[in-house]
């Protein structure tokens, strides 16, 4: 019986584009051949060089983190590019950011809102995100809570955990929305349930205070521990507080 890597290593030495990204996500996974990035950049390559695009967003990747060869912002922003304006969606959201922060680019807000909202609008949850909290907070664009709220919505609802967070805040402040504490406690759940600290410390203040749900000190114990212990300093400081009200529950 024929080894599944050999006939792909034969398809890719054939020159298979597609054969020969999978062979990269072999070695990247670690998928029936020993983790080696260095091949995994070589395969990738000369994937990338043949036009496919996910091979090209993946070397822009390696590229971008010096993942198997050395960091170089501008072959990652040359990458990204190919497979961005292939559209692929990924690329989109990596390259708006790359345009955001000026890594291996000239600062560009305007180019920075326009991939990040190609990558959002194909349904790309992490771009939603980010799109969202561009808004949110007015990097590169104007403050738009309204804008903001629709990405973080879109964004949580495929369960990206930080979305859910901030969605959550959101809701809790009335950011674009009418404020809602029941709302607010229900994205805080989904989003500490996932090991969000913010999340977590946001629900235990709600249980603490009875915002959107029943108070309930025991709960809201649990929920600033679970915070606490990945070192978020509000849940910790609250937590030293109750202990100091309600010992039975520690």
């Amino acid at each position: 019986m024929s080894n599944p890597i050999d006939e792909l290593l034969e398809q890719a030495n054939s020159g298979n584009a597609e054969a020969q990204y999978n062979l990269g996500n072999c070695y990247y996974y670690g998928k029936d051949v020993e983790k080696n990035y260095t091949q995994t950049v070589r395969w990738w390559t000369k994937s990338a060089e043949q036009g496919n695009a996910k091979a090209q967003n993946c070397l822009g990747f390696c590229y971008y983190t010096g993942l198997g060869v050395e960091r170089d912002y501008v072959q990652a922003i040359r990458w990204y590019s190919k497979s961005a304006e292939q559209g692929n969606a990924v690329a989109e959201c990596r390259l708006g950011e790359c345009y955001y922060v000026g890594n291996g680019v000239e600062k560009d807000y305007a180019k920075a809102i326009l991939w990040l909202t190609k990558s959002a609008e194909q349904g790309y949850s992490i771009a939603q995100f980010n799109l969202g909290n561009h808004y949110l907070n007015g990097w590169g664009v104007e403050k738009d809570y309204v804008q903001a709220i629709q990405w973080f919505t879109k964004s949580a609802e495929q369960g990206w955990a930080m979305a859910q967070n901030n969605l959550g805040h959101c809701y809790y402040n009335g950011f674009g929305v009418k404020r809602n504490y029941a709302q607010a406690v229900i994205w805080w759940t989904k989003s500490a349930e996932q090991g969000v600290a913010a999340a977590q410390c946001n629900l235990g203040h709600c249980y603490n205070y009875g915002n959107g749900v029943e108070q309930d000190y025991g709960q809201a114990v649990q929920w600033y521990k679970k915070s606490a212990e990945q070192g978020n300093y509000m849940a910790q400081h609250n937590l030293q507080f109750l202990r100091g009200k309600f010992t039975h529950l520690f």
